[in-house]
């Protein structure tokens, strides 16, 4: 038995995988399994996934490793799981970037954080022996507990809701189409691994414990985060987020402009037209909600499926952009309340706001 320190996004990989938040994967992609996602977002078995999962290695930490044997997992001086070795193996990282991702370049966070990943690729099924506190665990649930809670509940629809901001009111007008049409939503933030310049773990989970106790109805929502690595890889990624929030037992999904996108690597709406074309296979309902914006004309949020004046002159739609929520929440701009709620904002201003480094 051979032994392997990880890093936290490592761990945090294991941990998904054990308690089911990445099925049907019960492991770390073998290579048949690699490739076959990354070529057709097929599993061998010929289920729908779209993203690998691997544990990567330096080749100095793969010398030791062979098929056939387990490999434990040390995390910061704690054994805390293993892999049942099946395979070991490297890929073409540019070749894979393209497919995965839609682009190699390096200046994209995805292909970044895949690039600088060891070059040597373990498969096989995985064993948690220890689940580790993190600052965040008491909401870092797993699928059995969310399920359990909505069965308490006698919630028979669910919607899921996936972000990596802070709330403003575009984002609450998501949230209020969602509670429209189900019995529960489930708001679950990613708070793993993300770039530098998003916006922290803390004042993403603090701005949403105002916004659900203050505004929503608390007692039809659940909240909850996920600590996994975001991957910038936009429809493909959306297609991960609804199979992850389906393992929770979410029966809809709520996909808006240019999830999980960056930049502008991916068009608008890309993520509509991919869950369109598996969603037979999906196992959940998307629902593919247009951006908001404010309309001074309309008076409130509204979408170009809602609002009829994007033609005016001078211009009644605003975007609520990232740029303008920066500088609300950085540099003590004017809050606009029809854009982002005052109390939002005050819940999160001394909190550090930004990631500085990625992980």
């Amino acid at each position: 038995m051979s032994e392997m320190m990880i890093a936290r996004r490592q761990y945090l990989e294991l941990e998904k995988l054990a308690v089911g938040a990445f099925a049907p994967l019960t492991g770390f992609m073998r290579e048949d399994e690699f490739n076959g996602v990354v070529d057709s977002m097929r599993l061998p078995s010929g289920a729908l996934f779209p993203l690998p999962v691997v544990l990567d290695l330096t080749p100095a930490q793969a010398a030791s490793v062979r098929a056939g044997r387990r490999l434990t997992l040390v995390y910061e001086g704690t054994e805390v799981g293993a892999v049942d070795v099946e395979s070991v193996y490297t890929c073409d990282k540019p070749k894979v970037a393209a497919s995965v991702f839609g682009t190699s370049d390096p200046r994209h966070p995805g292909v970044a954080h895949f690039f600088a990943m060891g070059e040597v690729m373990v498969g096989g099924p995985v064993l948690l022996t220890r689940r580790l506190p993190f600052a965040f665990s008491a909401f870092d649930l797993t699928p059995a507990e969310t399920r359990a809670y909505f069965a308490e509940k006698g919630w028979r629809s669910i919607v899921g809701f996936q972000t990596r901001n802070v709330p403003h009111r575009a984002h609450e007008y998501l949230l209020r189409l969602a509670l429209e049409v189900a019995d529960g939503l489930f708001v679950q933030p990613l708070v793993g691994l993300k770039k530098r310049g998003d916006f922290t773990p803390e004042a993403v989970v603090t701005a949403y414990g105002r916004l659900i106790e203050d505004f929503l109805p608390s007692e039809r929502v659940l909240f909850g985060v996920l600590s996994t690595t975001m991957r910038y890889a936009g429809p493909k990624e959306a297609v991960f987020h609804a199979i992850v929030r389906r393992n929770h037992g979410c029966t809809h999904f709520v996909v808006g402009r240019d999830h999980a996108g960056v930049g502008s690597y991916y068009g608008l709406y890309e993520a509509h037209d991919l869950t369109r074309r598996v969603t037979d296979e999906l196992g959940i309902e998307v629902l593919r909600l247009a951006g908001p914006f404010y309309c001074a004309v309309c008076g409130g949020i509204a979408t170009e499926r809602t609002c009829g004046h994007r033609d005016r002159v001078p211009p009644v739609r605003r975007e609520i952009s990232g740029t303008w929520v920066r500088s609300v929440l950085q540099d003590g701009g004017e809050c606009a309340p029809e854009l982002m709620r005052p109390e939002i904002v005050d819940s999160v201003r001394h909190l550090p706001l930004f990631i500085e480094e990625a992980e």
